[in-house]
């Protein structure tokens, strides 16, 4: 199996050259970027597997470049590298659509391990991070009867249009391929959205998706 292809963002040239230096041998470093308008550059005219992001850069950072390629066609992974452990940061890169969070203290071989992770589907965490997402979304729903009546849109707010569109044929019963021919897209593209629709919801697979759906009257 080929290494996966990687993209650095962060806006401190030397810690990419470090990053470029501590994957060499491990992964495919296929560019780096230093800004929110390089890194969609990069990412367009490469197509990585993962794009190794940094959380805070000056012109948006980490989150505005996965809103920024979303829709494209395959969109690719994320995983978050940052110095920053704050809980708000990891929940916000997460909901944004990043499949994982490590912190700028992580080895080489360990950061190369993450990446091949995230590239075959994991979901990958900095040991005490990952308290920070379970209890985000675990408190979303012991937060009392307000929080839950606004739960719905609060949820419906963090996908995409596109992934709403794919929610909607899911619950109507359609293959992903019937809904890749549909939408025009790929059937790895619609593997993809649906696996981060799962992500951002907390749910298990799609029959819990299409119930989702149904209850909150997405579909006719």
């Amino acid at each position: 199996m080929s290494d996966p292809r990687v993209v650095i963002v962060d806006d401190h040239g030397l810690f990419r050259a470090g990053v470029r230096a501590e994957l060499e041998g491990r992964v495919a470093v296929a560019a780096d970027a230093g800004t929110v308008a390089e890194a969609v550059a990069a990412i367009r005219a490469e197509r990585p597997d993962v794009v190794l992001l940094d959380v805070h850069m000056p012109d948006g950072g980490g989150v505005a470049v996965i809103e920024a390629v979303a829709e494209d066609d395959p969109p690719p992974r994320f995983l978050a590298l940052s110095a920053s452990d704050a809980a708000e940061d990891v929940i916000a890169t997460i909901r944004a659509g990043a499949r994982g969070y490590v912190t700028k203290s992580i080895s080489g071989a360990e950061l190369a391990d993450a990446i091949r992770r995230v590239h075959d589907g994991d979901a990958v965490f900095s040991p005490r991070l990952a308290g920070f997402v379970l209890d985000a979304f675990s408190g979303r729903d012991a937060a009392g009867p307000s929080a839950s009546a606004a739960a719905p849109d609060a949820e419906l707010d963090h996908l995409t249009p596109r992934e709403r569109e794919v929610i909607q044929h899911i619950a109507r019963g359609y293959l992903y391929k019937e809904i890749a021919l549909r939408l025009g897209i790929s059937v790895k593209t619609v593997e993809a959205h649906v696996s981060a629709v799962l992500r951002k919801l907390q749910l298990s697979n799609r029959h819990e998706l299409s119930r989702w759906a149904t209850q909150r009257r997405l579909v006719d």
